[in-house]
């Protein structure tokens, strides 16, 4: 491997520098995203019971001791609660347009490095074949050898390009996956908190 490295020529450093950011940048992603989830349903069984008891102190608390983009949303929904059913639905908005950004930072590099990284390699692939070729023109002389040689080589490039652009792909993919997930959990909760806010409104909450 260190010698198909080697053999690859200049290129492979830019392109062993992207897989290295981009394994670290998934990694971190992922285990962000990871610490951002919570059992959506249980946190809301909470906050309904809370709401139910009239215990808004309680239901902000909870959210206060709760991780995640979920429980964001719905403390900045019950913190506006005694200003009104339109407020409170701005108040989740607002704060659903930060937990979103937040949610999808570091994305962009990810999918800069799977479309840089085989770009960098079918660059490095074309280099590697006209260097073939100009020392087929020094030899005076075509060689199988030579240009077998040559065009292996000037390949090496392409293929780790391939290489890292599939491996940022699945780390890329897996965070898209969670962000998913977290982004539905996040509407599920805002509709559930303001059908109970107007539920409360109307006095029928019991």
């Amino acid at each position: 491997m260190i010698e198909m490295y080697h053999d690859g020529g200049g290129f492979m450093h830019p392109i062993l520098g992207m897989w290295i950011i981009g394994i670290a940048i998934g990694i971190a992603k992922i285990a962000l995203l990871l610490r951002a989830r919570i059992h959506s349903g249980r946190f809301i069984e909470r906050i309904r019971s809370a709401i139910h008891q009239g215990n808004i102190d309680e239901a902000l608390s909870e959210c206060e001791n709760t991780r995640g983009p979920v429980a964001s949303i719905v403390h900045a929904g019950l913190s506006r609660v005694r200003d009104g059913v339109e407020e409170v639905e701005k108040g989740m908005v607002n704060i659903g347009s930060i937990e979103m950004a937040f949610l999808e930072t570091g994305m962009l590099w990810l999918g800069f490095i799977i479309v840089v990284a085989p770009l960098l390699g079918f660059t490095g692939t074309v280099w590697g074949m006209v260097e073939a070729f100009e020392a087929i023109e020094l030899i005076n002389e075509i060689s199988p050898s030579v240009v077998a040689g040559g065009i292996s080589k000037a390949l090496l490039t392409t293929l780790f390009g391939l290489v890292v652009a599939m491996t940022v792909q699945f780390f890329h993919n897996f965070a898209t996956m969670i962000i998913d997930k977290l982004i539905i959990d996040m509407e599920e909760a805002s509709v559930v908190l303001m059908d109970m806010v107007k539920a409360n409104s109307a006095g029928i909450i019991r």
